[in-house]
């Protein structure tokens, strides 16, 4: 079982114990430390395997102590780490087994080869990072943003989930960059012509790219991968270089 964190959600539990509680009432015990949550969230949680409450015959649900304990603690590993539910789940999944586990971390680790910073899962003091993956809540509270700010993004192809709906590690890079440059007056609609250069280039790349992807030998479709980081970064760079050239400034 999992100890009790200190927060809204250890408060009702202890009164909770000797019976089921209603969405409606764990909703209540769980706004003290998370006032933005609701019960389309709850239900959200339970369908992504989160918490899985006790149904009544007539198909309600109804909620232990341990559930809302549990409740209590994804939302804040989503609040305070911005955590991918899917990592949150496997977390708390083996600590409950009494597996000893160092906290999930959502960071930034300095890519090697093109030095761009990008978000990263890191799972133990042992096992390698993985590509950060996030929920639509989990983009929302690693920026900062509301839901209506990301929808007027994606209305305008500047954040892009994945087919999966998840979002990717750049995603929360390109959102955090458009947030700055809106707290400067630059709103998504002066940025379509930047996207639309971007998807240009990205098409240049990939025109180049795609003999080597088609190819038979493996050997040569594997470094079709690499010839597209490189080629991006390169033309990441002479973007980079036509804005400073066009604006006469030097930029660390």
């Amino acid at each position: 079982m999992l100890h009790t964190p200190s927060g809204g959600a250890g408060h009702g539990t202890a009164a909770a114990d000797s019976g089921l509680m209603s969405i409606g009432t764990v909703l209540t015990m769980l706004r003290d430390e998370f006032p933005e949550v609701t019960i389309s969230k709850i239900r959200f949680l339970e369908s992504e395997g989160l918490v899985e409450p006790q149904r009544t015959p007539s198909g309600y649900r109804k909620f232990s102590a341990q559930d809302v304990e549990r409740l209590g603690h994804v939302l804040r590993m989503q609040r305070d780490h911005y955590l991918p539910l899917k990592v949150i789940r496997e977390y708390l999944d083996a600590l409950e087994r009494g597996e000893p586990l160092r906290l999930p971390v959502l960071g930034r680790q300095r890519d090697a080869e093109d030095g761009e910073e990008r978000f990263i899962v890191f799972l133990g003091e042992t096992e390698e990072p993985v590509a950060a993956r996030l929920g639509r809540s989990e983009l929302l509270a690693a920026v900062g943003i509301e839901e209506e700010q990301l929808a007027e993004w994606e209305s305008y192809g500047l954040v892009s989930p994945l087919e999966d709906g998840a979002y990717d590690a750049e995603a929360v890079t390109v959102a955090t960059l458009l947030l700055e440059l809106g707290r400067s007056g630059i709103e998504p609609r002066h940025l379509r012509a930047m996207k639309a250069a971007a998807d240009r280039e990205a098409g240049l790349v990939d025109q180049v790219v795609a003999p080597l992807r088609r190819h038979r030998n493996p050997q040569t479709r594997a470094h079709a991968e690499a010839r597209t980081k490189e080629l991006a970064g390169l033309t990441v760079k002479l973007h980079a270089a036509l804005v400073r050239s066009a604006l006469g400034v030097r930029l660390p």
